[in-house]
């Protein structure tokens, strides 16, 4: 149930906005003189709600110093570096001038609209007067060197965006963000409006808070799949300890906002607002690196737990992350990731949602719990165990990860044919390929295109695929090899066409395009994530992913092929490819003992 502001004339709000949309050529121009001469009023007059006691060497006082940038790179290096952090009032003006500057909706609330509806009291407000909204999930009010009687004005902004704001369904960050935008806010009404300002951005591609459980969930998802490619370690370390992965990478927004130190979290706000969304993924990222090096140096064994106690354990890490690591280290851990281009990453947080819709989670969803969805009671295969197919379930894209592992197709009751393997493949995507040879050794390959793909080149052999397949060998330890571009991104540029002109530069240095307009076309044929055509390859031999015609299947190929298979499924061999830069998966000349196809079937639609 929405909670709405408890003083809310929805009536007068209604005719104050059709009076703004009838008179909007007038209304810019009283706007703009208004909010200059609150944009003065601001620089001495910030920090009211703040206790000072707690905020350090910030000066309150100081002049603003430069609060306008024309120079974009100038802007992002001052935001990275921290320049603004000394000084409140300087903070407090360059934030106003960034979020003035956000495009939002034609009629969106301001510091006025606050001021009718909730007035704009500086006496102190009890803040079970106004409960936070169902959206936030339960999230509470952080404290953030806020004085204590600050945080009933949060809830009053909280319950006021709430009433203005019905659509918003899902949005555990905002009782953060709204606390951290009341540090640079002369009263609850500026606070209120820079707030609806984040929610009321409507540039093309860009989002600043997620506002929705499908939008929440899918970054989570994307998450997990960044932390697969980009951290490794501390993602096997999670596999190794936590009984659902997917459920403590739920809280990575959480860390950013809400868990890390005011001070870190005003740093990571800097730069935000300036380059967006994906700076949370780089924060959060680098915050899992920490928080692992931390644990392998306090020599601790890893052992299976349940999900809540791990998730308990980063948040008390990341809490008190100043014992370990500055803002300064934080912010150039992150910078330092190597990430997608921007249009890499819309293509998967895109493919994330439409996994979702097609598992029945709507714009409108509330919270429902999303787990892996291997199932040991029902899991039945004659290469690997239970434990070994949640390792390998572990490894998978996230949106399919959500699925219950499927049988297509085994050589112990399909025979060994290579046409009866495409038979019983074809139509699936992607696919799980397990091989167990004469020697009892175990690898095999996530597959992501389906085989029918194959019949494209006739009877020539041709590639085909995307970055998303892998290899992997199960013994003498479980190792996975990703396409060599992922951990070699110098091997190719992002490709620089008409509608692809706000990519991310390798450096993580975002062009001057900050913004990537969504694919034009119709999310059923979404462009496949990480397609090779995307990107400037140095050469093709680092882009065969996986091929088959009458004679064999390959896996991976540039100077040696990580597996073949010949067309009686029976002998293989497997060598050093460039696709993949992995070592030979198992003896380098194998016979086949056991092979099996598995797809992936929708868990939850079920």
């Amino acid at each position: 149930m929405r909670i709405q502001s408890q003083i809310c004339p929805l009536p007068d709000r209604q005719s104050k906005a059709n009076q703004l949309e009838q008179n909007g050529r007038l209304v810019p121009l009283i706007l703009s003189s208004v909010q200059r001469v609150r944009s003065e009023v601001m620089a001495g007059d910030c920090g009211v709600f703040v206790d000072w006691s707690q905020m350090g060497d910030v000066s309150r006082d100081a002049a603003p110093g430069k609060t306008e940038y024309k120079d974009l790179k100038e802007l992002k290096q001052h935001a990275r570096s921290g320049q603004w952090a000394k000084n409140h009032s300087q903070r407090s003006a360059v934030y106003q001038h960034l979020l003035k500057a956000l495009p939002c909706r034609t009629v969106t609330p301001d510091a006025e609209v606050y001021r009718d509806i909730v007035g704009n009291s500086t006496s102190k407000r009890n803040p079970s007067a106004y409960p936070l909204p169902e959206f936030v999930d339960g999230t509470a009010v952080p404290q953030y060197c806020l004085k204590a009687e600050s945080i009933g004005s949060v809830h009053a902004v909280i319950s006021c965006v709430a009433g203005q704001f019905p659509d918003i369904s899902h949005c555990p960050s905002l009782p953060a963000v709204t606390a951290l935008m009341m540090h640079w806010s002369p009263d609850e009404a500026q606070c209120f409006e820079s707030v609806s300002r984040m929610l009321a951005c409507n540039e093309p591609g860009r989002r600043l808070l997620d506002q929705t459980f499908l939008a929440y969930e899918s970054a989570c998802m994307t998450f997990g799949d960044l932390v697969h490619k980009y951290c490794p370690a501390a993602h096997k370390l999670m596999v190794a300890t936590a009984t659902d992965v997917l459920e403590v990478y739920s809280d990575w927004q959480r860390w950013v906002f809400g868990d890390l130190p005011f001070s870190f979290a005003a740093r990571v706000l800097d730069v935000f607002l300036v380059e967006g969304y994906k700076v949370l993924y780089r924060v959060a990222l680098a915050i899992l690196k920490f928080y692992r090096k931390q644990f392998v140096a306090s020599n601790s064994a890893p052992s299976k737990q349940d999900s809540a106690a791990v998730r308990r354990d980063i948040q008390t890490f990341v809490q008190s992350i100043g014992k370990s690591v500055t803002p300064d280290k934080l912010l150039e851990k992150a910078f330092s990731i190597r990430l997608f281009s921007r249009k890499e990453i819309t293509l998967l947080q895109l493919a994330n949602e439409k996994s979702l819709q097609q598992k029945g989670i709507t714009v409108k969803q509330k919270r429902q719990n999303v787990q892996l969805a291997v199932n040991a009671d029902n899991f039945s295969s004659e290469i690997v165990s239970a434990k070994e197919i949640r390792d390998i379930w572990s490894w998978i894209p996230e949106r399919f990860a959500l699925c219950q592992p499927q049988l297509l197709f085994t050589t112990s009751t399909h025979g060994c044919s290579l046409n009866r393997f495409y038979a019983h493949c074809e139509g699936y995507e992607p696919t799980l390929l397990l091989i167990r040879t004469t020697d009892r050794e175990v690898c095999g390959a996530f597959l992501s295109t389906d085989w029918e793909e194959r019949k494209r080149g006739g009877n020539k052999l041709s590639f085909f695929g995307t970055g998303e397949c892998f290899v992997f060998r199960m013994k003498p330890e479980m190792e996975r090899y990703e396409w060599v571009i992922i951990k070699h991104p110098e091997l190719a540029k992002s490709a620089q066409s008409a509608e692809d002109q706000s990519s991310v530069e390798d450096n993580g240095t975002p062009h001057s395009g900050e913004t990537l307009e969504k694919p034009t076309t119709d999310s059923s044929h979404l462009s496949p994530f990480l397609s090779a055509r995307h990107f400037n390859l140095n050469s093709r031999n680092t882009s065969m992913f996986m091929a088959g015609n009458v004679d064999s299947i390959i896996i991976g190929g540039g100077d040696g092929n990580a597996l073949y298979i010949d067309s009686e499924l029976n002998h293989g061999r497997t060598e050093r490819c460039l696709t993949f830069d992995n070592p030979p998966l198992c003896a380098e000349s194998f016979q086949v003992a056991l092979l099996e196809v598995w797809g992936f079937k929708d868990a939850m639609g079920s």
